[in-house]
């Protein structure tokens, strides 16, 4: 049997009983933006490292030989009591960390991602970065 043929016949040998669903109870999120317990304490400032980059800069040279740079890089942060807030960011300032490379002089160039970094409670570096 070819690989797919023996894929199909395991998927369909025994085809799982039927189950009866029970409905998934839904939880009420809370709609203030921020922790609903006390996070203020220095055991809490792993929570107010974590810094989300939204990262999106384009560059290209035009027919005219003019550089055209485009920075839309936001920074997400959390502030005392956990609340969330986005502010504006610039390529300059997301870490090392991150595959953004800026190129020397003005070649055709475009990065997007999402850049995650923290420190934990220990005081470990740690990030993480989705390009899409």
């Amino acid at each position: 049997m070819s690989p797919m043929e023996r894929l199909y016949e395991i998927t369909f040998r025994d085809p799982p009983e039927p189950q009866e669903s029970t409905p998934i109870p839904l939880v009420r999120v809370q709609a203030d933006e921020q922790a609903d317990i006390d996070i203020s304490g220095d055991a809490f400032d792993f929570v107010r490292s974590i810094r989300v980059y939204h990262i999106q800069y384009r560059q290209h040279e035009n027919r005219d030989g003019d550089c055209n740079r485009s920075d839309s890089t936001r920074l997400g942060s959390y502030g005392v009591q956990g609340d969330y807030r986005w502010t504006r960011s610039n390529v300059g300032q997301v870490p090392a960390a991150s595959g953004l490379s800026m190129p020397n002089g003005c070649g055709s160039y475009f990065y997007r991602s999402v850049f995650v970094d923290w420190r934990d409670h220990a005081g470990n570096y740690g990030s993480e970065e989705v390009r899409y």
